[in-house]
């Protein structure tokens, strides 16, 4: 049994990742209008590269990586962030945002159905009960934010966000089942970086190149938040919460990012508060706590002894 502390440091990882993540929709609509999809994929992922590269090298870490390992990393930059970026990045040229929210809820499940499989982690009913709640708070949250229902329609970018979701269930897996003996700093480091080197030619197809003078200084604040903290810091935490918790209980936290995005969205882009929204915020939080197992309680419990 780890130790309550270390448990709830994993859980404020996980939650800063997708807090990162649901903010990462305002700060890409930002800059989209001068950017390709594409190209902002290369820069943020190049920013985020830098980024983590610079604190290795204050922290005086060591770069050098076993040969052996070269493979899981390679494999891990393809899944992680090449397809995963790019399968979102074109599915959602055809769906809107209230669908994508919705149908990256499936996530958790492949990855709890995975972890079943692979991981050998338990499945019970408390698991199964928080993700139902959850799953109705994103469908509340995400639908009423966009001001219509879901709407079903079998079309490619449905298959292809649908594929995202078991995509990104597999990286986690990956990233657990490997077991890289290197700091989550490191192989986030190395993710990144091979993330930027194969969506590279998309910006030189796209000639992406050409929009970058014309970014403003607010688009430009919107492109370092988007490569230091949603490509950089996002993944870097991400991993450390899977050095810890099971992949199944870190990616329940994948529902609280629609009722970030909400936050996020209401605070920056002046959208109107639905009361209802908040609700489904409510629900979500609650999902995610059942799910968690006594979450609620550690955090309480750190409260109260200080």
């Amino acid at each position: 049994m780890l130790p309550f502390r270390t448990r709830l440091t994993a859980s404020f990882y996980a939650l800063l990742s997708v807090s990162f993540w649901g903010v990462s929709f305002v700060s890409a609509k930002a800059v989209l209008g001068k950017l390709d999809p594409y190209s902002l994929l290369v820069l943020r992922f190049g920013i985020g590269a830098l980024f983590l590269l610079m604190i290795l090298l204050l922290n005086r870490s060591r770069l050098r990586i076993s040969i052996g390992y070269i493979p899981h990393l390679v494999v891990l930059g393809i899944l992680g962030v090449f397809i995963h970026q790019v399968l979102q990045a074109t599915s959602l040229l055809t769906i809107n945002a209230s669908s994508a929210g919705w149908l990256i809820s499936f996530s958790p499940i492949f990855t709890v159905l995975l972890s079943v499989l692979f991981l050998h982690e338990k499945m019970d009913l408390k698991k199964a009960l928080g993700m139902l709640v959850a799953i109705s708070g994103v469908f509340i949250v995400t639908t009423t934010r966009s001001g219509h229902s879901f709407e079903f329609a079998l079309n490619i970018g449905f298959i292809l966000m649908i594929i995202s979701t078991l995509n990104w269930a597999v990286y986690s897996i990956l990233l657990k089942k490997l077991q890289i003996p290197y700091p989550a700093l490191v192989v986030t480091f190395y993710m990144s970086l091979i993330g930027f080197i194969l969506t590279l030619p998309f910006m030189v197809r796209n000639k992406g190149w050409e929009s970058i003078p014309l970014l403003t200084q607010t688009e430009w604040a919107h492109l370092l938040f988007l490569g230091i903290f949603v490509s950089g810091i996002g993944y870097w935490y991400w991993g450390k919460a899977l050095e810890v918790l099971d992949a199944s209980r870190v990616s329940i936290f994948i529902y609280l990012e629609p009722l970030v995005t909400l936050i996020a969205a209401i605070i920056l882009l002046h959208e109107k508060f639905i009361l209802i929204s908040a609700a489904g915020g409510i629900i979500i939080m609650i999902g995610v706590a059942i799910v968690n197992g006594g979450l609620a309680r550690l955090v309480a419990s750190v409260i109260f002894k200080k």
